[in-house]
């Protein structure tokens, strides 16, 4: 499985961005699915996630602004980001199919950056 982020981009804040994430291969739609980040000198950390049912979490920081949402027929997982914030200026990486070790696909990083 390939996964590839885009839609990154600078953006003031208050502004809004929608990731997108295209996977290859068949099973997409048996995948788990999640958005992470990773801000400069922080670790990574698990932005939101959604089920194959289509149930979906968030981290507190995000809860309320941002949605994350999939596409089986298209192949993708997005990440809508409203009304952001300079602290939300980080890589974002999709990934696929949580696993007891973590998940076992990832795509590249697309980079965020929210201007004050």
């Amino acid at each position: 499985v390939q996964l590839q982020a885009s839609g990154g981009g600078l953006v003031q804040a208050g502004g809004s961005l929608r990731l997108s994430c295209a996977a290859s291969g068949r099973t997409f739609s048996s995948y788990s699915l999640a958005w992470f980040r990773q801000a400069p000198g922080k670790e990574r950390e698990l932005v939101a996630d959604i089920t194959t049912s289509g149930s979906t979490s968030y981290v507190d920081s995000v809860k309320g602004r941002f949605t994350i949402s999939r596409d089986n027929s298209k192949n993708t997982v997005y990440l809508q980001m409203n009304s952001l914030k300079p602290e939300d200026t980080a890589a974002y990486f999709c990934a696929a199919l949580k696993t007891r070790s973590g998940y076992a696909y990832w795509g590249q990083g697309t980079k965020v950056t929210v201007s004050s």
